[in-house]
């Protein structure tokens, strides 16, 4: 699953109660006018942020709120800011530096539960979602698309955009935990959406080399792209860390549950990697 985390530097959440359609913003004119999702969704993508739709896991009748929160990702400088609005058309005058709601200092937890977009997501993305509601209710939403489907049940923790997959495949709750104590469960990481790929296969494998799983540990100095291959220099305690990568194609597999052609994506293996001593 390394270094298959989409990309994301800021992110904008809304919350969306009720069923979605295949894309949340434009395919759900019981939730939200089409237009108004549609022009949401180009505001975001025109200032460079991934949208995403969340609701509350489980069934519930509530009143209609349309909280939101902007995430800023970058390393360094992460943040999150959550507010809220009387309708959806408002989303379309807040600030998206999120000077118009409030800093939280509790992080925002994403679980993929679009079952319109692919089953998987919602068979075992509502599992996850209900164990880490169980005990992170306030932090812990069912939220749409995030990519990599096959790797459902697949998460989200904001602010620092990491991305985790087949998160039911062990105790879910435990990430959470990780995360609180600063560090990352590799087995279970697809990646950091602010680095690019090629940065997040070389943080893999240097978390496997030198075991050290914090968060902000193994941060990207140079990255030299070649045809097929790249060179990334790592930091580390002992001194710059060298992966050198190469870059190949996957076996052929299915995308999705109900995809029906199998295809290639690309993979990065490592060719080599070096701890250099500080001068």
């Amino acid at each position: 699953m390394y270094a298959t985390a989409s990309a994301g530097m800021r992110w904008l959440v809304v919350e969306m109660a009720g069923a979605w359609g295949h894309s949340a913003f434009l395919q759900s004119p019981r939730i939200i006018d089409p237009s108004v999702g549609r022009a949401v969704v180009r505001r975001a993508e025109a200032n460079g942020m991934r949208i995403v739709a969340v609701r509350r896991p489980g069934r519930r009748i509530e009143p209609v709120r349309w909280r939101w929160a902007i995430a800023d990702s970058r390393p360094g400088a992460e943040a999150l800011f959550r507010g809220e609005v009387s309708g959806p058309e408002e989303l379309l005058d807040i600030a998206l530096d999120g000077s118009d709601g409030e800093q939280a200092y509790e992080p925002l937890i994403a679980v993929c539960a679009h079952g319109k977009h692919d089953r998987c997501c919602a068979v075992r993305g509502r599992g996850v979602t209900a164990a880490i509601s169980a005990e992170y209710p306030d932090w812990t939403w069912e939220c749409s698309h995030l990519g990599g489907d096959r790797f459902a049940a697949t998460a989200l923790i904001l602010p620092h955009g990491l991305c985790y997959g087949r998160v039911d495949s062990g105790d879910p709750v435990s990430v959470v935990r990780s995360y609180l104590e600063g560090e990352v469960q590799e087995s279970l990481l697809r990646g950091r959406t602010s680095y690019p790929h090629v940065v997040q296969a070389a943080q893999h494998f240097a978390r496997e080399a030198t075991g050290d799983m914090r968060i902000d540990a193994l941060a990207p100095v140079e990255v030299e792209l070649r045809d097929g291959a790249a060179t990334v220099t790592l930091t580390g305690d002992r001194g710059p860390i060298v992966v050198e990568l190469a870059e190949r194609l996957s076996e052929p597999l299915l995308s999705t549950c109900s995809a029906l052609t199998a295809g290639r994506v690309r993979e990065f293996v490592l060719t080599s990697l070096v701890v250099e001593p500080e001068s």
